[in-house]
């Protein structure tokens, strides 16, 4: 046990004493300009006498004192983990399903609002999977195609009329074509100099936005977009149609659970397909992809389309459900958390994306009682999951096994 400790009293050490660094700017500076330290003090012997103990227990669990404790625990959680995996599976979808669709009826209008953003993004979220997850390409301007899918339904639907079911195809559509003609000259690139030359291309988008005020209205965005509308039938004075505009949450939250569902499903249709048994070649080993015949430039250049699909379907979404867009909606910053809910959750894993998501954007709602401490949280969770688990928090399971992994 003292071996174990002085393995890792120096890191603890030094690690205790950066984050004193971090909490004094944010604790200890006040508005006025004066400066204190005591509550920086409190707040930092509170988390250090919390991870104290945490590291204790940690040290006394690797010696195997604890055993005693661990195994009946661990016995415990493999029978049920057997129980549930003996279970078919479209019995934990189904009351999975169930849970989603009676959620609205249970909760408030905030939580709502909530797990709408959370459905958005999971779209997102599988749509850049398609990208970096299964073709394994850096892509740090993928809010772009969110953009353009928003700005279309508004441009179509503010100055044309048109309403969202006939642009929602056309903003899949351009956002496809965006995300085309953003490929075609890039993906001949790898590694860094994509996430760059990307990058750009995602601020040019932006800019656009932001400057061409005669289509877009610049800076100002768009306002009076319509929401959803839907043809009802009614029986008076004989059998007609009425406009029925969804303007409440509980309703929009549904369209979101549809989109939601509709790229779960093509995303994992995709991935066990031809076409995501080539994305994953050239992931793992792009050179030896293409010497096996696998054109892979193509496949690139249609991950790409395809991430930018669904972005698009979730941009004109987003624009019913605000009625406003602007290109504040649209940074780079956007672009970089979409990417964290990716890695977080597992690259190439569906569950792990939607589990990613609902710990980046619901989390942070619980905890917004602490507002003065939420990023500081938000950024040691991101640490501590990359150095825990590499993978994310469910990885991708991989098909077949290296020769490597058997021996």
């Amino acid at each position: 046990m003292i071996q174990e400790f002085r393995k890792v009293w120096k890191q603890y050490a030094i690690t205790m004493l950066w984050l004193l660094g971090l909490l004094w700017p944010l604790l200890g500076i006040h508005p006025d300009g004066t400066l204190s330290f005591e509550k920086t003090v409190t707040v930092w012997s509170y988390i250090l006498a919390g991870t104290f103990v945490c590291l204790v227990i940690y040290i006394i669990n690797s010696s195997g004192h604890l055993k005693i404790f661990t195994d009946p625990v661990v016995g415990t959680t493999r029978k049920f983990s057997g129980i549930a995996q003996a279970m078919p599976s479209w019995i934990w979808l189904s009351v999975l399903f169930v849970c989603a669709v009676v959620y609205p009826l249970l909760t408030g209008r905030y939580a709502t609002d909530v797990a709408i953003n959370v459905l958005l993004y999971i779209c997102l979220g599988l749509g850049l999977n398609v990208v970096v997850g299964l073709a394994g390409m850096l892509d740090l301007g993928y809010i772009a195609f969110y953009g353009v899918g928003a700005y279309t339904y508004a441009i179509l639907n503010v100055n044309y009329g048109l309403a969202f079911w006939f642009c929602l195809p056309f903003s899949a559509f351009f956002a496809c074509i965006a995300g085309c003609i953003v490929g075609y000259p890039t993906l001949r690139m790898r590694g860094d100099y994509l996430a760059i030359v990307t990058l750009g291309f995602g601020e040019i988008v932006r800019i656009i936005l932001n400057n061409w005020m005669t289509l877009t209205n610049g800076p100002n965005g768009i306002l009076g977009v319509k929401p959803i509308g839907i043809l009802i039938p009614v029986m008076e004075n004989g059998f007609t149609f009425e406009i029925f505009w969804v303007k409440k949450l509980e309703f929009f939250y549904y369209f979101a659970l549809a989109l939601a569902i509709v790229a779960i499903i093509a995303v994992k249709r995709l991935n066990f397909s031809r076409i995501g048994r080539a994305w994953e070649s050239i992931r793992e080993d792009e050179t030896a992809a293409e010497l096996m015949g696998v054109n892979t430039f193509n496949y690139k250049l249609l991950a790409y389309a395809m991430g930018a699909i669904f972005a698009g379907l979730a941009g004109a979404l987003f624009a019913a459900r605000m009625r406003f867009v602007s290109p504040e909606s649209f940074t780079f910053l956007e672009s970089v958390m979409v990417l964290c809910m990716v890695v977080l959750g597992g690259m190439g894993s569906i569950p792990g994306i939607i589990l990613g998501v609902i710990a980046l954007i619901a989390l942070p709602e619980v905890f917004r009682e602490l507002e003065s401490y939420r990023m500081l949280v938000f950024g040691s969770t991101m640490v501590i999951m990359m150095l825990f688990r590499p993978a994310g928090l469910i990885p991708a399971k991989r098909v077949g096994m290296r020769s490597e992994e058997r021996e």
